[in-house]
């Protein structure tokens, strides 16, 4: 057995790694899994169907597995799965699924959570996500790799992220956003592409400047907006241009983020 502090209390039928760290006044029920080398560094709380994977250490205050704040929860043995390698800081809760949604709450590998962040039942996070102070997701959400929140950001529910976008500080999200875009506003409305996000990714300035004349074509070109993601679909191409159309057409009739304004001229790669 790892290192666990006198005042911490581990419930008995806790699964805990040998080289686990629990630090002062932590709670882990008796239904938690914590995986090697995980550390909960004081004042945490981890409770109901929970695991959580190697390395990930957990700020003081943070609260994970707790009920799902959902009136049609009703006490099932759902789940919250968080990943390998996560930063979850101080003051971060993250809820269990609900029996009516996935059943399950998953947050992937190396995701960075900052003070004060929310993840809600049934929300599934991909690998890589960082989370600014107080950014907020509602239950349902689905969140692709390599996700940037700003600071309070906050987006509805059953609402789909695509990998490795941008939402600015203070956005409020209400609808589907494409791989690889930048949101910003009150009501969130795309401002362009992730330029910065898909260099880090490893595409090519060929990649980005493909992937700039299909968002201009699609949020701003000529005809309806269906008429040209079927025009566009037939030859959808490679990454990160398929990442796109791919996502709108899994999006069905759900609604879509949309361009409130035509990206500046000189924005190249």
């Amino acid at each position: 057995m790892g290192k666990i502090d006198a005042t911490a209390r581990v419930a008995d039928g806790a699964t805990i790694a040998e080289d686990v760290e629990i630090g002062p006044y932590c709670i882990v029920g008796p239904h938690v899994e914590l995986g090697p080398g995980v550390r909960l560094l004081a004042h945490v709380n981890v409770t109901g169907h929970t695991s959580i994977g190697a390395r990930t250490v957990v700020y003081p205050f943070a609260s994970l597995g707790t009920p799902p704040q959902s009136v049609h929860y009703r006490g099932g043995d759902t789940r919250l799965v968080i990943g390998a390698d996560c930063q979850i800081r101080e003051g971060c809760t993250a809820n269990i699924g609900t029996e009516d949604g996935r059943g399950i709450t998953r947050i992937g590998d190396g995701c960075f959570i900052m003070v004060g962040s929310h993840i809600g039942h049934d929300c599934e996070v991909g690998n890589h996500v960082t989370f600014a102070n107080n950014a907020v997701l509602a239950g349902h959400v689905s969140v692709g790799d390599y996700v940037v929140f700003g600071g309070q950001a906050a987006v509805r529910q059953f609402v789909r992220i695509g990998a490795g976008v941008m939402v600015a500080g203070l956005t409020g999200i209400r609808a589907d956003i494409i791989p690889w875009s930048m949101v910003e506003g009150r009501i969130g409305h795309l401002a362009g592409l992730n330029i910065v996000g898909l260099r880090r990714r490893g595409f090519s300035k060929a990649d980005i400047q493909r992937l700039r004349q299909t968002y201009q074509h699609l949020f701003f070109g000529p005809g309806t907006f269906r008429s040209r993601v079927e025009a566009m679909a037939a030859d959808k191409g490679e990454p990160p241009v398929a990442d796109v159309i791919e996502f709108i057409h899994a999006s069905g009739d759900r609604p879509l983020t949309m361009g409130a304004r035509r990206a500046p001229a000189n924005a190249e790669p």
